[in-house]
């Protein structure tokens, strides 16, 4: 702001045309310097305003910016003066007395503006004479005499004086400390919004923690049961083989954030963890199926998100029935989405139906606090029988240099 000030008085200088450019650029130099100096004063004991309603904070800017602009004032005025009297001086040399004989008929006042230009005013005494005669014309006349003012302080008063350059920046001063209120409130605004957004940020991923935490009891329990009646029916071997695939399995599932991506290779190897626990359970029953080509294995997917759904399987496919049920996991790549399919041909039903469906509930509360509309989850009965949920989602690829 103060380079744009010193820009704007030094070329309304060269339009004027006042003389004297390098010595008056100079003294304009040291003045807006003297700004920038007063403004870097006052800009800490705003700071301490940082927070507080705008009312009180534009009030201490009011109060602060009077000393401030007196002070400006008094460098101004000090920094002109040499100025003022070397035009005073130059100003007695070319228009001094020629007639000594007359008396006076006009006097010239010099003063400053509040860019420190140097003004001149001279008064026409004989009524004889025009008011609108031009000061140079009536300078040049033999028959006159020019009466320097040579301290117009004495007539006008340095405080008058002073105050008349305070007020010009005073004004300015002003400017400066709406423009820090403002840019001050910008930055206040933006880092509420980066704080809401970490807030969310934070919100969803303790909801996706939630989502996800809800797997894992619901899947302890089952597998316990299933552990306990290997135990009470003395299968001492496949009871042992279900604790080792349950050890592979928790320690592959709690190694990942639970709010984290991972490849889709890491999930379908957890899920054969999972289904080599229940083939202890199922070893005549359950048939398995993979189908993921190399192709989509590194797209990132929520960590568990197939649990739910092939627990399903097992629950109401494989349990319900005495025959052998193939429990099938595909995936495959359709453009910028990334389709996976749980399928079994089983009875075609699911929980649902029998009022709890926490299973499928869960992976579609999951998608979409982590998704939002760009993930689809839809689930039904198939046509040639058995029941199929298909999991549509955004096909971003793993990145193994950040692994």
């Amino acid at each position: 702001m103060w380079l744009c000030y010193f820009v704007l008085i030094t070329i309304r200088a060269l339009v004027v045309d006042l003389g004297e450019v390098g010595d008056l650029m100079a003294r304009r130099a040291l003045v807006t310097l003297a700004g920038i100096v007063v403004t870097m004063l006052a800009w800490p004991v705003l700071r301490r305003f940082d927070g507080r309603p705008i009312s009180v904070r534009l009030a201490t800017a009011l109060i602060i910016m009077l000393p401030a602009a007196l002070a400006l004032a008094v460098i101004n005025q000090q920094a002109f003066a040499p100025v003022e009297a070397q035009f005073i001086a130059r100003m007695t040399d070319q228009h001094g007395p020629r007639n000594p004989g007359l008396k006076p008929a006009q006097e010239v006042h010099i003063h400053r503006d509040v860019s420190g230009n140097m003004l001149v005013d001279i008064d026409d005494e004989d009524p004889d004479e025009t008011a609108t005669a031009p000061a140079m014309h009536a300078a040049n006349r033999d028959d006159r005499t020019i009466t320097l003012i040579q301290n117009p302080a004495e007539h006008a008063g340095l405080w008058r004086q002073l105050t008349d350059v305070a007020l010009g920046r005073y004004f300015l001063l002003i400017a400066w400390a709406a423009l820090y209120l403002a840019l001050g409130n910008a930055e206040m605004v933006r880092a509420a919004e980066r704080r809401e957004g970490e807030y969310r940020r934070a919100a969803k991923a303790a909801e996706l923690r939630s989502l996800r935490y809800q797997v894992n009891p619901h899947f302890l329990f089952n597998t316990l049961n299933s552990l306990s009646a290997l135990v009470m029916t003395r299968r001492e071997d496949a009871a042992e083989q279900m604790i080792q695939a349950m050890s592979s399995f928790y320690r592959h599932s709690l190694a990942a954030d639970p709010s984290a991506d991972v490849p889709l290779a890491d999930e379908i190897a957890l899920q054969r963890h999972y289904l080599d626990i229940e083939a202890v359970r199922f070893p005549e029953r359950l048939k398995t199926d993979f189908d993921v080509p190399d192709a989509v294995r590194g797209a990132l997917v929520p960590g568990m998100i197939l649990q739910p759904l092939v627990e399903n399987s097992i629950k109401y496919a494989v349990a319900a029935t005495t025959r052998a049920v193939t429990v099938r996991v595909s995936a495959h790549a359709d453009g910028a989405r990334l389709i996976i399919t749980i399928s079994d041909d089983g009875p075609g039903k699911t929980g649902t139906e029998t009022g709890t469906g926490i299973g499928l509930e869960n992976v579609r509360n999951r998608l979409a606090a982590r998704f939002g509309n760009d993930a689809q989850v839809t689930s039904g009965p198939q046509p040639t029988g058995g029941y199929a949920t298909t999991l549509v989602l955004p096909f971003t690829k793993h990145d193994r240099t950040r692994r």
